[in-house]
């Protein structure tokens, strides 16, 4: 693996070896002294181009506890605000000794253009670009999943999974689809006609309008946040519609099979797509979510860093 750019390009093998390293990068996360020397005298660069806490806070964390030197780089406050490109920011850093570059984009295609230009020597991980893809949270939400469905191995044969809301903007509806997909899992994504891409229809999933009819056959419902700030026009009548046909509250959560989970990639739109009964309620795995990213992204790391001939 020389980049992770794409659910789409991890095959079952290569996707269940990187949960299985994550599996073993959490157990090292249990003990006194989670660092691990695997990367020392290794520079990862967190290339930030959006705001974020989660991914930028757990990628750090991720390349500390492997004793990587960490660079932050937000494009606020940067020569970025002063028109410099990606390609010229790019070479900058390659030219300070970057292994890796993390980025995060509003354009989609960032990370693929980055990678496949050249303008970086190191390996390319995307931790976001615009509405296409984020493949270590697909990685992480695949992980809590196993974790809580299969017991921590093997893949998500047979796990039906409802993937709800604002699939049009979500980058991480799209990385989910096809990694859950590779791994076995049944994928329904459920949203208002407007908020479903077009050429949906090819991808590997099924789609419904109706959300109380697929939540008693699930064994995890994924809510996503309505990204009010990429929406550029009326998607739906109103939040309060929009709650009423799509937001998971109390009542659809007695629909839900008793071993069924909640989960939500975060932030949160408490009142719109998730009601606080649901976000706090003994079957939401957010938190989890959270956690597991750190793992997730050492092992990500790892592999493309260390190599597989490398003991961690």
């Amino acid at each position: 693996m020389r980049h992770l750019l794409s659910t789409a390009d991890l095959d079952h093998a290569a996707a269940v070896q990187l949960l299985d390293t994550a599996e073993a990068m959490a157990a090292t996360q249990r003990r006194e002294i989670k660092k691990l020397p695997t990367l020392r005298g290794r520079t990862v660069v967190n290339l930030f181009y959006e705001d974020s806490t989660r991914t930028r806070i757990s990628f750090e964390a991720a390349a500390k506890r492997l004793s990587a030197d960490v660079i932050n780089f937000a494009a606020k406050g940067s020569s970025v605000s002063k028109g410099e490109s990606l390609k010229d920011t790019a070479e900058t850093l390659q030219a300070m000794g970057a292994d890796a570059v993390v980025i995060r984009h509003p354009a989609s295609g960032a990370p693929h253009r980055l990678a496949a230009m050249g303008w970086t020597t190191g390996a390319v991980l995307n931790a976001g670009d615009g509405t296409h893809e984020h493949p270590t949270q697909a990685l992480l939400d695949a992980f809590t999943l196993r974790r809580h469905l299969r017991g921590g191995e093997g893949d998500l044969a047979g796990v039906r999974v409802a993937v709800v809301g604002d699939v049009l903007h979500s980058r991480v509806a799209r990385s989910n689809v096809h990694l859950l997909h590779t791994l076995g899992a049944e994928v329904t994504l459920v949203a208002p006609p407007t908020l479903l891409p077009l050429g949906v229809g090819s991808w590997p999933c099924a789609t419904s309008f109706d959300l109380d009819a697929v939540l008693p056959g699930v064994d995890a419902v994924m809510m996503l946040r309505v990204q009010g700030e990429r929406m550029n026009a009326a998607y739906f009548p109103s939040e309060r519609e929009y709650s009423r046909r799509y937001g998971l509250d109390a009542r659809r959560l007695r629909l839900l099979p008793g071993h069924a989970v909640v989960m939500h990639p975060g932030p949160m739109n408490r009142g719109l797509e998730i009601s606080a009964d649901a976000a706090d309620s003994p079957r939401a795995v957010v938190l989890d979510q959270v956690t597991n990213g750190v793992s997730v992204r050492m092992a990500a790391l790892y592999l493309l860093l260390a190599g597989e001939g490398s003991e961690a």
